[in-house]
C-alpha cells in the first residue's frame, strides 16, 4: 500500500484534510491495450487511475449510445447530476429502494448492452479472470436475494465550471439508510469508480485531486453521508490532475478521492457513458453496483 501524507490545512481558506499521495501514486498509467492485472493496482490502492484507450470501437460506442438515447426507460435526473440516465443509482437511498429500482430497470439495460462486443461483459470477465489467480471473485452487490444493477448509462448536460460537481464516492458508502447492504464494507478498502465514454464531442476532462477527505473535513461540510458538492474554495492549493477523456477509453479510479467532470466546450454536443462502482468487500470478494 503507498503511503499517504496529511495534506496541509495551514491556509487561511477553508482547505480540505486528509490523505494525499505521493507521486508514485497519483498517476493515471495508461495502456493502448486492456490489462485486467492494472485494475489490481487502483483495488488495492496502489495507484490512484488506470485509463484503458481505445478499449472500446468506434462502432461499439456509436451502437450503445444509440440504443441508450433510444431506450424508452432512459429518465431525466435533476439536481444531484443534470442529465439523463438509464439504470439506477443507489446515492441516498434505502438499500430496498435501490434494489427495486435495478430490478425494475434490468430488462431495459441488458436490451441495450446486448451488442456482440459488450464492454462491461469483456470489463468483468477480465477483472474475474485476475482475481481468480489470487482466489478472488467480482459479482454484482446483493441484499438476500436481490442484487445491484449491473451499470449505469449517463449523459450529464450541467451549466456552471462542471458538469458534474466535486464530490467523492466513498461518502455514499456510509449512508445509514444503507446499513445493512454490503457495499458498506468497501469503505474498508476503497471503492473503483469505472467509466466507459461513448461519446465526448469536445472537453469533458476529468478532474481529480489528490486528496481523500476525512471524516472532519466532511462532518464540517455536511457531507459526511453523500460527499458531494465540495464547495470550490476548500480544494484551492490541492494538487488537481486534468485527465483528458475520449470516445473508446475505458478509466478506473480511486473514488475516495474529490473528483469532477468538465462539461463540453460545446453544449449541443453529447458526453455519454457507461459507468459503476466496484471494491472489495473482503480480501476475496469484489462486488460492483451503480
Amino acid at each position: 500500500m503507498t503511503a499517504f501524507a496529511t495534506t496541509d490545512s495551514t491556509a487561511p481558506h477553508r482547505r480540505l484534510t486528509g490523505w494525499s499521495g505521493d507521486a508514485d501514486y497519483f498517476e493515471f498509467r495508461e495502456y493502448d491495450t486492456f490489462e485486467p492485472k492494472a485494475l489490481l493496482d487502483v483495488l488495492h490502492g496502489r495507484i490512484a487511475g488506470v485509463m484503458f484507450r481505445g478499449m472500446v470501437t468506434p462502432g461499439t460506442c456509436a451502437e450503445l449510445a444509440e440504443r441508450f438515447w433510444a431506450s424508452p426507460a432512459r429518465k431525466t435526473r435533476g439536481v444531484e447530476a443534470p442529465g439523463y440516465f438509464l439504470g439506477a443509482y443507489h446515492y441516498h437511498k434505502t438499500t430496498a429502494a435501490y434494489l427495486e429500482e435495478s430490478a425494475e430497470v434490468a430488462a431495459a439495460l441488458d436490451h441495450v448492452l446486448a451488442v456482440p462486443d459488450n464492454p462491461l461483459k469483456i470489463f468483468y470477465e477480465g477483472l474475474d479472470g485476475v482475481l481468480a489467480e489470487d482466489g478472488a471473485t467480482v459479482r454484482l452487490a446483493r441484499h438476500g436475494n436481490r442484487e445491484a444493477c449491473r451499470g449505469l448509462l449517463r449523459s450529464w448536460h450541467g451549466q456552471g465550471e462542471y458538469a458534474l460537481a466535486p464530490h467523492d464516492d466513498l461518502s455514499q458508502c456510509t449512508e445509514p439508510q444503507q446499513a445493512d447492504f454490503e457495499v458498506q464494507k468497501v469503505a474498508g478498502y476503497q471503492p473503483a469508480a469505472l467509466n466507459i465514454c461513448l461519446e465526448n464531442g469536445d472537453g469533458g476532462r476529468l478532474a481529480y485531486w489528490n486528496i481523500r477527505p476525512d471524516d472532519a473535513s466532511k462532518r464540517a461540510l455536511g457531507l459526511h453521508y453523500t460527499g458531494s458538492p465540495y464547495p470550490l474554495d476548500t480544494l484551492e492549493g490541492i494538487e488537481l490532475q486534468w485527465v483528458d477523456v475520449h470516445a473508446g477509453d475505458v478509466y478506473v479510479f480511486n473514488g475516495a478521492h474529490v473528483h469532477a467532470v468538465e462539461p463540453n466546450t460545446d453544449p449541443q454536443l453529447r458526453r455519454t457513458t457507461l459507468a459503476g462502482i466496484l471494491g472489495f468487500v473482503d480480501d476475496k470478494t469484489v462486488v460492483s453496483w451503480t
